[in-house]
């Protein structure tokens, strides 16, 4: 159960809270991350991320892929988190067409060598087929080997600004990851949201950060919007600061 953190005995509904929040960028998407860490900053446990959240988060995610109109995942993630594909409840259908969305988000995979396994599960809805985001130096054998499982944009190059300038159609473009897609993002000062949880774990070892690549320079300045308190974690949504 979530609650605002400066009003913790009321509870709050996340999807109507994270659907109610105004999300507007001129000439391109409106990008949002959303991952989780533990307290010292790892971001995976056995390497999934998936072991550090509980219920709290779970419902979390859930609002958040509400918002999107796609979702970018890098492909080292859909192989380690097993993804599936992308569908949503009943409840979360209605109200993304009562938004004026469509009824589901497009999963959209970036994968610059197509090392995802043209078998995974991710790839195994025909009603829900994710968009695969590869380059020009992909091999065409691998292209043959995805068929028709997958739609496929081949661009010239995988730099976060050819990226959004493909999905230039989508309102909202939220990235789950891994950390060297995120740190792409950041380093292109390309991130407008950034929807924390906090997991009270402490778990040492050699996790990434949230965020891995190229040091941001100058370093970008978010502000905190708000914070939630679950039954063990912590929500705090960040957003660009102008």
């Amino acid at each position: 159960m979530l609650h605002h953190a400066e009003t913790a005995s009321d509870a709050i509904d996340p999807l109507d809270l994270y659907m109610s929040d105004e999300r507007q960028s001129k000439d391109r998407p409106w990008v949002m991350l959303n991952m989780i860490s533990s307290l010292d900053g790892g971001t995976v446990v056995s390497g999934k991320s998936s072991e550090l959240g509980d219920d709290d988060d779970f419902d979390v995610l859930k609002a958040i892929r509400a918002v999107a109109d796609v979702i970018l995942v890098g492909a080292a993630t859909v192989t380690a988190e097993d993804y599936r594909p992308v569908t949503l409840d009943a409840e979360r259908r209605e109200r993304r067409v009562a938004s004026g969305m469509v009824e589901t988000p497009t999963l959209a995979i970036v994968s610059g060598r197509l090392s995802v396994d043209p078998e995974a599960r991710v790839f195994g809805d025909p009603d829900h087929k994710p968009l695969l985001i590869t380059s020009t130096f992909a091999d065409p054998s691998k292209l043959v080997l995805i068929g028709d499982s997958a739609d496929v944009a081949v661009l010239p190059d995988l730099n976060p600004v050819t990226i959004l300038a493909h999905l230039g159609a989508a309102g909202v473009v939220l990235i789950e990851g891994g950390p060297t897609l995120n740190g792409q993002f950041a380093a292109a000062g390309l991130i407008d949201e950034v929807n924390l949880t906090t997991s009270p774990t402490l778990l040492s070892g050699d996790s990434a950060r949230i965020t891995r690549g190229p040091e941001v320079i100058p370093p970008q300045a978010m502000g905190i919007d708000r914070v939630l308190l679950g039954e063990r974690s912590l929500f705090v949504r960040y957003l660009r600061a102008r």
